[in-house]
């Protein structure tokens, strides 16, 4: 049996644009006034074509539409879109179908056209329930935009996720609580908690590198903002399955649990990556970053840029990154047939004592507080 199994088969779709570019984001994204939906189509729909020919006779799991700023694809655009991909690869009878959305962006009659092409999940970039802090992210929505975009969304749909962003500028312990009890009373069942993050070559990576980004909280207030969201989450009932991403028993996101079970992914889009088993050997693909690039390559033949062959020993380590992100941990065995190796006992032993991670039912799992400090667990396994 091909590993990827144990993970699924999903479809990414990249849409690259936005109508204002986050001073913190580093996503493939681009700002332009004049997009031709119908030459998107058309590439879109060559590329599916060109994956079917490599990628027969699976079942698809899931589709997620990302970005970018999926919610300006005009639903004609989504609806091509799937009715390609339901023809090339039969659909899995839980079928997930998610679409990005930012809540500048939302409409009620598009949110319908959405649900009719057959989305099914929506993901909302809401990122603060603050307006200063909202502007001070580059965000082009208010607080009460979001809210009227959520409901929207909760109207169309039965599943609805949204994002926030923590440990922001001027941002304090007893902030962050209040916000994240605001965000769960909204009949919530999904939200993924980001803490910032500042990414080299973005707004906020200039800025920061010129001493112009203050009042960031310290390692140590993010860490306690870190802790009281999995308490907090778990009292509401939506403990972390994955490290940033909290749900009710059944809404996980199906599409992201095949990153992290590190099952086979199809990349459509500029930018888009992709894990593929072919024959048995699996390959990492990437797709041309500018959506220029992207669309005359296609239009030669295939928008990919690159796809290549992982080493036996890569694709042991990427499986053991992503799983160990996941509250039910990494399958020892299948670690172990993807590698060749056993992992290393005497420091799995010492990181049980220091109460870091779990052996159980042959899974490797990071306790709470592990996952808090999950790449130097990562570090400890992998060292030669």
């Amino acid at each position: 049996m091909d590993d990827w199994r144990h993970g699924g088969f999903g479809l990414y779709v990249h849409w690259p644009f936005c109508q204002a570019k986050c001073p913190y984001c580093d996503f493939n994204s681009h700002v332009t006034a004049k997009i031709d939906q119908k030459t998107w189509v058309r590439a879109y729909l060559s590329e599916l074509k060109r994956e079917s020919e490599r990628l027969s006779g699976r079942v698809l799991n899931s589709i997620f539409f990302g970005g970018g700023t999926p919610s300006l694809m005009m639903p004609e655009t989504v609806a091509a879109v799937i009715d390609a991909a339901r023809e090339i690869w039969p659909f899995a009878n839980d079928m997930e179908i998610t679409l990005e959305a930012n809540p500048g962006s939302v409409e009620a009659g598009r949110f319908v056209g959405y649900r009719d092409a057959g989305v099914n999940r929506i993901s909302m970039g809401i990122q603060a329930l603050n307006d200063e802090d909202l502007r001070r992210l580059g965000r082009i929505h208010s607080v009460s935009e979001a809210r009227a975009a959520f409901d929207i969304a909760r109207n169309c749909f039965d599943r609805v996720s949204f994002d926030l962003i923590y440990a922001r500028q001027g941002q304090d312990l007893q902030h962050w609580k209040s916000e994240l009890s605001e965000a769960l009373s909204m009949a919530i069942d999904h939200l993924s908690l980001y803490q910032l993050t500042i990414e080299e070559g973005t707004a906020f990576g200039d800025r920061y590198a010129r001493g112009k980004l203050r009042d960031l909280p310290s390692d140590d207030s993010a860490a306690d903002m870190y802790q009281a969201t999995q308490d907090i989450c778990g009292t509401y009932g939506m403990p972390a399955y994955e490290v940033s991403n909290h749900a009710r028993p059944g809404e996980e996101s199906r599409h992201n649990q095949i990153y992290w079970r590190y099952g086979d992914y199809v990349g459509v889009g500029p930018g888009a990556h992709g894990r593929l088993t072919l024959n048995g050997q699996r390959y990492a693909t990437e797709a041309h970053r500018a959506p220029g690039a992207w669309l005359k390559s296609v239009s030669d033949g295939s928008g990919e840029s690159l796809c290549q062959s992982l080493p036996r020993e890569d694709t042991a380590i990427e499986y053991m990154m992503m799983s160990m992100r996941l509250r039910e941990g990494m399958d020892i065995p299948r670690y172990t047939a993807l590698s060749g190796t056993k992992l290393p006992g005497d420091r799995i032993d010492d990181l049980v004592k220091l109460g870091m991670v779990t052996i159980s039912n042959q899974r490797l799992r990071a306790t709470n507080q592990g996952r808090a400090v999950l790449n130097a667990i990562l570090r400890e396994l992998l060292v030669d």
